[in-house]
């Protein structure tokens, strides 16, 4: 006699699930004994008007969801100026990052630059030196495409061990959002790449219209790719803080690249060396010296919750563990959960199926019994590429970096409920 493992697969995990299901049933049945006052007793919500549709022509979160905000940390850097908040990542779902909730990352404060005084730049070795207006950007075809941005120095705080508690300042300097714009490629070509020559070996340099300029180059092939100079996100227009009216995406390079207010593009033979690629955002390994042009965000991943800013407050029973996975490489294509810091793995369930250079929604469905966990996620991309523990890292890059942190990282999950950030490398 054969066995039927489809079979047999499929009526455990129809066990599984109707016994998951089963104990939250009997866990609300029980509650459910007394008379509940918000079902028998008429409640002010159901017995008068509410807000008329233009009571917020803009629309606004609920007061009841006001703690889901960006925050700082006030001792990161010396003033708020040129400093940084984070994403509310443990409160969030899904993938895509409100506007109102992704980081800010500047070097001399949002500016407000309007429609009508914008202007970008194309000069140096090209055909014909351009400058564009936004409503000229507005008349090339466009495209909209979805894609993670990370600030290189995510995580950076924790290479010497566990610093912040909660994953909103672990890894919350990173989004998700759908941007719409024009492929530089198409900008360049407006402006012709014959006088360059052979672009092999060109670069461009960008750079914005706030006082820190925050000038960066760009090898051209990736220049000739992926690049969008985008002017909206999620469908709106960028916020100011985001580098309205227009700004650079670099996919699945480290943030800073992301020019925001970009306002000249110029095509060299050399990258310039600039203080943002040479002082900043290179990684200094143990001997002191220090690796450039690592421009890519590698897979990476973070379980949002349970987390030290969302801890489990409903006690033994079924548990929803969830957290985000990205790759600069491509698609994310698995991502693991282990509940002992890295003893054992099981493998999560994938929202759906990884987009290229975007953030990925993994849950892990359990049923958990109340005894404290080690929880750690690790991530792999279409690559081959496996999320590296923090003593790989060390291994190759010793404790002086500040950038490109990629490490798993370890929430321990108290018996009450709570979650704090330890390190098990």
């Amino acid at each position: 006699m054969t066995m039927d493992t489809k079979g047999t697969s499929r009526r455990q995990f129809l066990t599984s699930a109707a016994a998951l299901g089963a104990g939250a049933v009997a866990a609300g049945a029980a509650r459910a004994q007394t008379p509940d006052p918000l079902i028998t007793e008429v409640q002010p919500w159901a017995s008068g008007f509410g807000d008329p549709v233009d009571a917020h022509p803009y629309g606004l979160p609920i007061r009841f969801e006001d703690d889901v905000i960006r925050r700082n940390v006030e001792w990161l850097t010396a003033d708020t100026i040129s400093s940084i908040n984070f994403t509310p990542i443990h409160a969030l779902d899904g993938t895509i990052t409100p506007q109102g909730c992704a980081f800010e990352r500047h070097h001399s404060g949002a500016i407000e630059l309007a429609k009508q005084d914008y202007r970008l730049m194309v000069n140096g070795l090209v055909d014909r030196p351009l400058v564009f207006t936004y409503a000229d950007l507005e008349r090339f075809p466009r495209e909209n495409h979805v894609y993670f941005l990370e600030c290189a120095a995510n995580t950076g705080m924790e290479w010497a061990g566990a610093q912040l508690n909660g994953a909103q300042f672990t890894h919350g300097m990173i989004h998700n959002m759908e941007y719409t714009g024009v492929p530089l490629r198409t900008i360049l070509a407006e402006a012709g790449l014959d006088a360059a020559g052979d672009l092999a070996d060109k670069w461009i340099y960008v750079e914005g219209a706030d006082a820190s300029s925050n000038g960066r180059s760009i090898p051209m092939d990736k220049a000739l790719d992926d690049v969008l100079v985008a002017f909206k996100a999620n469908g709106e227009a960028l916020r100011k803080e985001h580098g309205y009216p227009v700004r650079l995406v670099v996919p699945g390079w480290e943030g800073n690249m992301w020019i925001k207010w970009l306002r000249r593009i110029a095509v060299m033979d050399r990258p310039v060396e600039s203080r943002e690629e040479t002082s900043k955002y290179t990684d200094v390994l143990d001997d002191g010296t220090a690796r450039k042009w690592t421009w890519v965000m590698d897979a990476k991943s973070v379980v949002t919750s349970p987390s030290p800013q969302a801890p489990i407050t409903h006690g033994p029973g079924p548990l929803v563990i969830t957290g985000m996975a990205w790759s600069g490489h491509g698609r994310i294509t698995r991502v693991d959960v282990s509940k002992d810091g890295g003893k054992t793995w099981e493998t999560a369930r994938l929202a759906k199926e990884g987009e290229d250079k975007a953030l990925t929604r993994f849950y892990l469905d359990t049923d958990w019994d109340g005894s404290e966990m080690l929880l750690q996620s690790r991530a792999m991309d279409e690559t081959g590429y496996v999320q590296p523990t923090k003593a790989q890292l060390r291994a190759v890059r010793g404790l002086n970096s500040i950038y490109h942190n990629n490490c798993i990282q370890t929430w321990h999950v108290t018996p009450d409920g709570k979650a704090e950030n330890v390190e098990v490398s």
